[in-house]
């Protein structure tokens, strides 16, 4: 549904959330590809350890590509355009951007907090219109590139503990799907990106079983060769995300029977 990626070197990738999990491993494996990646993220030592060790990594045989590093809060729209612009400025243009920034609370109905929601909306929905902003104009000059949006098997449908965050990730998978429509005529692709359960930081706290639970480097690979296939979603692991994509086909009866079985909740 996309162009296949068959060469990595030289592609000027844009990892927006790369200091820690799924978008670190990611940079760091473009990077191991030959990649010119600029690494985003508010943390920017974090970004700095990432660098650092590809480039001790590297070999004469299969050396690292080219990184650069920017402080970017997807919140803070100034923050995104300062980055594109020196993306810019160093590399002349984007083939593909990676939304990875985003973040995820447990919330019930029961402990409803409206300034979690609103910050949780902000950073998650909000954050991704920031780098649409920022990334569309110039694609669309170029009439070439590609956008991944990372999105969760949350957003597939209604979830126990999921109050604020699985609507901001359903809202991603909605946007993925109308920019298909929208970019994929004008020469760009679109792919989105739903992980099932990835070990990182932010699932660290989780107190339920994780079925299907995957490393962050595991993740960064999957992802990686969904782009290199062309593939629009990408989702993994399948064991586990093929299940809850026939779920959404379930009447609501059977659908909210069966996740209070599996859950308890």
């Amino acid at each position: 549904m996309n162009p296949r990626i068959q060469d990595w070197r030289n592609q000027r990738v844009w990892v927006i959330g790369a200091s820690s999990g799924i978008g670190a491993e990611t940079a760091r494996l473009l990077l191991q590809k030959g990649a010119r990646v600029m690494l985003s993220a508010r943390r920017l030592e974090q970004l700095l350890l990432v660098t650092d060790a590809v480039r001790q990594s590297a070999t004469t045989d299969h050396p690292a590509g080219q990184a650069l590093t920017s402080v970017v809060d997807v919140t803070e729209h100034a923050t995104v355009l300062a980055a594109r612009d020196a993306m810019l400025a160093a590399w002349g243009g984007i083939d593909l951007v990676l939304v990875v920034a985003g973040s995820y609370n447990e919330m019930r109905a029961d402990q409803f907090d409206l300034a979690a929601a609103r910050s949780l909306v902000n950073l998650n929905v909000m954050g991704v219109f920031n780098c649409l902003d920022a990334v569309l104009p110039t694609l669309l000059a170029q009439g070439s590139g590609a956008i991944g949006l990372v999105s969760s098997v949350a957003g597939f449908r209604g979830l126990p503990k999921a109050l604020i965050y699985g609507p901001t990730k359903a809202a991603v998978i909605n946007l993925a799907e109308c920019l298909y429509l929208d970019l994929r005529p004008r020469g760009i692709g679109v792919s989105l990106i739903n992980p099932g359960f990835v070990d990182t930081p932010l699932t660290a706290n989780n107190d339920f079983s994780m079925p299907g639970l995957m490393s962050a480097a595991d993740a960064a690979a999957e992802i990686v060769r969904g782009l290199e296939r062309g593939q629009f979603h990408i989702h993994f692991p399948r064991s586990f995300t093929n299940w809850l994509r026939l779920a959404r086909l379930l009447p609501y009866s059977l659908y909210f029977w069966l996740i209070h079985k599996g859950t308890g909740l």
